[in-house]
């Protein structure tokens, strides 16, 4: 079950326990056409609450910020070449993979996040 932030991420705990994360669908309504995306590297420490990526649209740069802290074990390379994957299914898309998770941003339900963005 995904939970989100209230900067726009989703967080999946998988059954490999890894940690998925994403854009959520509101986020990549108000960005509009994502043109390119700039992750990070496989192995990079990530810090809870600190940029890690950015995505370009037609409109804007938009920072995304760690929903936690732990090390990148993937990086959906796949966005790269086709960052327009996050606007036709943003909650299908995952930005990258992170193991040994020691710390959680406040995540609240779908539910929650929902009434949050209306």
């Amino acid at each position: 079950m995904k939970k989100y932030t209230k900067t726009h991420e989703w967080v999946e705990e998988l059954s490999d326990g890894t940690v998925a994360i994403g854009l959520s669908e509101f986020a990549q309504s108000e960005l509009g056409d994502i043109v390119f995306i700039n992750l990070p590297e496989a192995g990079k420490v990530l810090t809870i609450d600190e940029v890690f990526a950015d995505v370009e649209s037609v409109k804007a740069v938009s920072e995304i910020y760690a929903p936690v802290s732990g090390i990148i074990v993937e990086v959906n390379e796949v966005l790269l070449e086709k960052p327009e994957l996050i606007n036709e299914a943003a909650l299908e898309t995952w930005l990258i993979k992170v193991k040994d998770v020691s710390a959680f941003a406040e995540l609240i339900t779908e539910a929650e996040y929902l009434a949050f963005v209306s």
